[in-house]
């Protein structure tokens, strides 16, 4: 049976059209091979290293209604300081803050090889229209964001408009420009392993450059099997297209023995290639304070 994505007849005319082979999950073997990979031991030099490598992966995060640009400086300071404080520490990725904070983080971080991402399209609910969906992606990458964090109309995915969530995506795409797109999925609203993976699919079909979990403000959120899931179509993905796609799991992401369970299921599924800041990311605001206190307690 193929899953047909038609255009649903935008404004603007744009056009997308492709079909997609449903992948079932099989979500007791999901569950089985996460159960094992959680028991994965790691020695404590691959400990550190991985530890290490989760730091650079970070995308260091404030999305509170309550933020200020004085909270944002702070957190931009925050991932600068870390590194200083430890210069054979890395510094995390990135920062992801809302639009309208965009250009205070890019003042903070002026220098640095921090980016900034952004999340877009009516975070986190998704409900406005795609003309205001397409500005705010726009005004984002204006003020200086290098990559957007957008999120997919899970009630039109719900409803089974998959034309008109793929045609979204491909447009806001074209909008971001120069900058990367992650498209969230907000899994813990999806309801199934299957609709985790189809929503994966046309995701990736549609253009975006990573797929995402979550926003952080629905749980449940990146669990393993969810990850799994993610990772597999990446994976079928990249044998099919031979085009790499990046994963972000967030929410929820708080303490190093989640973060180097992430890396164990990235390497098993993906191979090393995947284990780089330009392919896989961490979305978190808490997670590096645990890392820093775990690799305090190994020197």
């Amino acid at each position: 049976m193929m899953v047909g994505l038609m255009n649903q007849g935008y404004p603007n005319g744009t056009t997308t059209a492709f079909k997609i082979q449903p992948h079932p999950v099989d979500e007791v073997g999901i569950k089985e091979r996460a159960a094992r990979l959680a028991t994965r031991s790691i020695k404590k030099s691959s400990k550190i290293e991985g530890l290490k490598l989760a730091l650079s992966m970070i995308d260091l995060t404030t999305l509170e209604g309550a933020d200020t640009p004085g909270r944002v400086r702070q957190l931009c300071a925050k991932a600068l300081h870390l590194h200083s404080a430890r210069p054979d520490l890395p510094l995390v990725a990135a920062v992801c803050v809302y639009p309208t904070m965009v250009r205070v983080a890019r003042e903070a971080l002026k220098g640095t090889p921090v980016k900034i991402a952004a999340v877009a399209t009516a975070f986190p609910s998704g409900m406005n229209p795609l003309e205001v969906k397409l500005e705010d992606t726009r005004y984002a990458v204006g003020e200086g964001a290098d990559e957007i964090d957008m999120v997919i109309s899970r009630g039109d995915f719900l409803r089974g408009e998959y034309g008109r969530v793929a045609d979204e995506i491909a447009q806001v795409k074209q909008a971001c420009g120069r900058a990367h797109l992650k498209v969230i999925l907000e899994t813990g609203e999806l309801g199934t392993l299957d609709r985790v993976r189809l929503a994966s699919d046309i995701a990736m079909e549609a253009g975006g450059d990573f797929i995402k979990t979550s926003t952080g403000k629905i749980q449940p959120a990146a669990t393993p099997e969810v990850v799994l899931v993610m990772l597999q179509a990446i994976y079928d993905f990249h044998r099919k297209t031979g085009k790499k796609i990046g994963m972000k799991p967030a929410g929820g992401i708080a303490n190093s023995k989640q973060a180097l369970h992430l890396l164990v299921m990235v390497r098993e599924v993906l191979g090393p290639d995947w284990l780089t800041p330009d392919l896989f990311r961490i979305g978190a605001s808490r997670l590096p304070n645990d890392i820093l206190m775990q690799l305090e307690k190994e020197r």
